[in-house]
């Protein structure tokens, strides 16, 4: 069964949905986290869906951490999801440290693929389900714009703001 609950944060109110008793624990898988106004694939509440605030207490609780500034890497079950480019792309942002950032064309040098194929890479980064947990906030353009955040500019602002980034961290 799909669940959802809601978390106030500093972007607005994260709308958070799960498969209810899809881990291995019995507790909830993470399928999306979305912003108000996001675009793209955003969720929406639909009828039948439970509402249970108490199955996400954990994602909650590392949710605050992080914005509060103490919690660095999220520990968060989630669904898959995807395409099998896309989940190559999404485990690579994973990889992205706290703090630093890198550019579409560097996630596609990590993805294995021509760095000419970085918009493919931003198409993929623009589907990520689970914003702010899976940190496509840290890809930016080349020269270090903000570009493209399915979240909005000046969410990808705040929330590198957060994490003290500045520039383009160079790969070596």
């Amino acid at each position: 069964m799909t669940i959802y609950a809601t978390f106030d944060s500093p972007l607005g109110e994260l709308l958070l949905v799960g498969e209810e008793s899809a881990t291995a624990n019995g507790g909830t898988a993470l399928t999306s986290l979305s912003v108000p106004g996001q675009k793209g694939g955003v969720a929406v509440v639909q009828d039948g869906w439970r509402h249970d605030p108490q199955a996400f207490a954990e994602i909650v609780r590392q949710l605050t951490s992080y914005f509060d500034g103490t919690l660095t890497r999220f520990a968060i079950e989630y669904t898959a999801g995807g395409t099998a480019f896309q989940q190559r792309v999404w485990s690579a942002l994973e990889t992205i440290e706290y703090g630093t950032t890198l550019s579409y064309a560097q996630v596609a040098d990590l993805v294995g693929i021509p760095r000419t194929a970085s918009r493919a890479v931003g198409t993929a980064i623009g589907a990520n389900p689970l914003l702010v947990v899976r940190p496509c906030h840290r890809v930016l353009g080349a020269n270090g714009s903000l570009t493209g955040y399915a979240g909005g500019l000046e969410r990808k602002r705040q929330l590198l703001d957060l994490e003290n980034v500045r520039q383009v961290t160079r790969l070596r």
